[in-house]
């Protein structure tokens, strides 16, 4: 599955580091052509990676021990174009990677990174079709970076393990990108829009954003960037009837109840598919760096 946005392939894994779980699919997962929506695979982290390889782990809990966790600070989902039941279980097949990287020689950031694929049974619930054998929803690739979390400005940065049975610099090497390159347009795009954006909605964050990790829900600025996304795609008189089929999503700062952000996107087409790129802006603050950065391609 060819995507505009780069990620790097899943390597090959040891048997303990790979899972496969089914779940149910919500019908808010599957748009009405009977695509899997982009924000529908996340999830799918959770069944698998979390739940089934890393949950009760004696590392983690070590590392918990010492205020050291893995914040999610990037996804890349690419969505097919198969159409899948929704009423039928989905399967999951994730496994998980630890890795370094290095500046001028030096251990700089440690991360936790996640692959996962997930199939559907083939079919729709409306045209009734199918169900049929399993076919490919869509592949998600998710960056964590391991950070002491309640630790002051100068001690968050995690450059060791020191932990029984975790090596303490991994082994693998991930050259993670910049944030804001998740706000660049791709290389083999046409500018649709010469700037960025602003767009006219104030998002005002409350309780219904957040979650029990205490800050607005990543899942929530997709969601947010595909909504601003359309409503640019009508100002300029393009077709909406589209779904978000890939992503490329960088978290820099958290936001919380409370927050004012204004999302600014900058249209783009590769061929006859338009996309989305921008970074959430904090209204108090418009001064201040992107608390996340965002590109997407529709069809």
């Amino acid at each position: 599955m060819p995507s505009p946005f780069p990620a790097p392939p899943r390597p090959d894994l040891a048997p303990d580091r790979v899972a496969t779980a089914d779940f149910a699919l919500r019908y808010e997962d599957v748009a009405q052509d009977g695509r899997m929506t982009a924000i529908a695979f996340p999830p799918a982290l959770g069944w698998t990676v979390w739940a089934k390889l890393l949950a009760g782990h004696p590392s983690e809990r070590a590392l918990q021990a010492q205020g050291i966790v893995p914040i999610l600070s990037r996804l890349t989902i690419v969505g097919t174009d198969a159409t899948i039941r929704v009423d039928a279980p989905a399967t999951a097949t994730g496994g998980y990677q630890l890795a370094r990287r290095e500046v001028d020689g030096a251990v700089d950031k440690l991360f936790l990174n996640m692959w996962v694929e997930v199939r559907g049974a083939a079919g729709r619930v409306m045209p009734p079709t199918g169900p049929g054998a399993p076919v490919v929803a869509g592949t998600l690739f998710a960056e964590h970076t391991f950070t002491r979390l309640f630790a002051t400005a100068a001690d968050r940065k995690v450059t060791r393990f020191a932990v029984p049975g975790m090596p303490e610099v991994p082994d693998a090497r991930y050259d993670a990108p910049a944030p804001t390159t998740a706000m660049e347009l791709p290389a083999e795009a046409t500018a649709i829009d010469a700037q960025y954006h602003p767009d006219p909605v104030v998002t005002a964050f409350g309780l219904d954003h957040t979650d029990s990790n205490q800050h607005v829900n990543s899942l929530v600025y997709p969601r947010l960037f595909a909504e601003a996304a359309l409503r640019r795609m009508a100002e300029r008189e393009r077709p909406r009837r589209v779904l978000v089929r890939a992503l490329d999503i960088a978290y820099r700062k958290p936001s919380f109840a409370g927050d004012r952000v204004r999302i600014h996107t900058r249209l783009f087409a590769i061929g006859d598919q338009v996309g989305a790129a921008g970074f959430v802006a904090d209204v108090d603050d418009p001064a201040a760096r992107p608390r996340c950065c965002a590109r997407m391609l529709f069809g």
